[in-house]
């Protein structure tokens, strides 16, 4: 088969590779439908060392079950399924309290010591199968793979942003960037009743999006005088949910800015930082809250999927391009260019 490997920073590559085989008898192999790059793919990309193996890469994917283990119950070949960015064998105390992330037996793919690999491939080897895959219920159109593929990670990591926010109806909320996860934030606590949702981005064609998705305003200043506006737009106080998506230090800097005293910090940008001020004059001071992390989207894809399929939401605009397997490197470059939002990839 196919698949895409990274070799250092900017250096990615579609290459001859194994076929995935059954290894255990709780493993299923799912051709890939659809896969995509994610905004915490641009991560290795801008610094991972050179290489002379290369890794796989890739954590977000939709297709098809094409083999089964022998223990595999509650699914079978032809089911059409969604693959979290974590599997989780759906049983362990964590799984059971909905935190999947955390899987006593569970991994992230692109594991090669225990032979799982990237989603940007051909197909996948699924450890833990029953705990891990959703099975999508009847004939699955097309015009739906983007928004099924978002319930693989961004759709599922804004929701658990605005979920660990403790956002509710008449809530104030301020998401800090207008990448995929983002925009998917702001939907989120629009679906959640927030009463004012502040998109901080710079991007006009991200931010329409997020008006569209429930944004009450935007704020494209940064910084200071970010911060500034935010307080202008709620009578001087900040809000009192801050979703952060972004992972860099500025944007925790933002949201330590704009948050109201007694309110709540929920990350789910990937952190690219050690550590983060946490004391009297940041967090303690204020008595604020900081929360979030790997979202366990396995826990909410069952929620999130019937509104995906009756239309009601539509999470897969934040697709704005498209490109085949073999092309995956392009898409890399125009996501690092900020020439697309998010890239859908074709086997």
């Amino acid at each position: 088969m196919r698949a895409t490997y990274i070799y250092g920073a900017g250096d990615i590559r579609v290459e001859d590779a194994p076929d995935p085989r059954i290894l255990r008898p709780t493993d299923a192999i799912v051709r890939v439908t659809r896969a995509c790059i994610c905004g915490s793919d641009l991560h290795p990309y801008h610094s991972m060392p050179a290489s002379d193996q290369g890794a796989t890469i890739g954590h977000e994917f939709i297709g098809v079950i094409e083999e089964t283990g022998a223990d595999v119950a509650t699914l079978k070949v032809g089911d059409f399924v969604i693959a979290p960015f974590a599997w989780s064998d759906g049983t362990c105390p964590f799984c059971r309290e909905g935190l999947q992330t955390s899987c006593e037996h569970g991994g992230f793919w692109n594991m090669p010591r225990l032979q799982v690999g990237g989603a940007q491939a051909e197909a996948v080897r699924v450890p833990l199968a029953d705990g891990t895959l959703v099975k999508v219920p009847g004939p699955v159109s097309p015009d739906l793979y983007p928004s099924l593929l978002s319930l693989s990670d961004v759709y599922g990591t804004g929701w658990h942003a605005a979920v660990r926010a403790g956002i509710t109806d008449g809530s104030t909320v301020t998401v800090i960037g207008d990448g995929a996860v983002g925009l998917l934030a702001v939907l989120s606590a629009s679906q959640l009743g927030a009463e004012q949702i502040i998109l901080m981005g710079r991007h006009q064609s991200r931010t329409d999006l997020g008006r569209k998705f429930g944004a009450t305003d935007v704020v494209a200043e940064r910084g200071e005088e970010g911060i500034e506006r935010v307080r202008e737009l709620t009578g001087g106080y900040g809000t009192r949910a801050v979703l952060e998506a972004v992972g860099h230090m500025p944007a925790y800097e933002q949201a330590l800015g704009v948050v109201r005293p007694g309110g709540v910090i929920s990350r789910v940008g990937v952190p690219q930082y050690e550590s983060a001020p946490v004391g009297f004059g940041s967090l303690f001071g204020k008595n604020v809250t900081l929360t979030g992390g790997p979202a366990p989207v396995r826990a909410y894809i069952e929620h999130l999927l019937p509104a995906v399929l009756d239309g009601t939401v539509n999470p897969g605009e934040v697709f704005d391009r498209t490109v085949d397997l073999e092309h995956t490197p392009d898409g890399y470059r125009a996501m690092d260019e900020r020439s697309a939002l998010k890239v859908m990839v074709t086997p």
